[in-house]
């Protein structure tokens, strides 16, 4: 999937991009309780997770 859709999903719906990434494991269910409590950390986690793939 396009790099580009990937950004967009992590910071619109973050753990959507940890699970495309990812799959389920520690990262998505992590990024799951950092969206919970604040969206702004569970954005960024995302977006770490999306970009270190490259």
């Amino acid at each position: 999937m396009s790099n580009l859709v990937r950004i967009l999903l992590a910071i619109f719906l973050p753990p959507v991009a940890v699970l495309m990434t990812n799959g389920i494991g520690l990262q998505f269910l992590l990024n799951i309780l950092l969206t919970i409590f604040f969206v702004l950390p569970g954005t960024i986690h995302a977006l770490w997770l999306v970009l270190r793939e490259r």
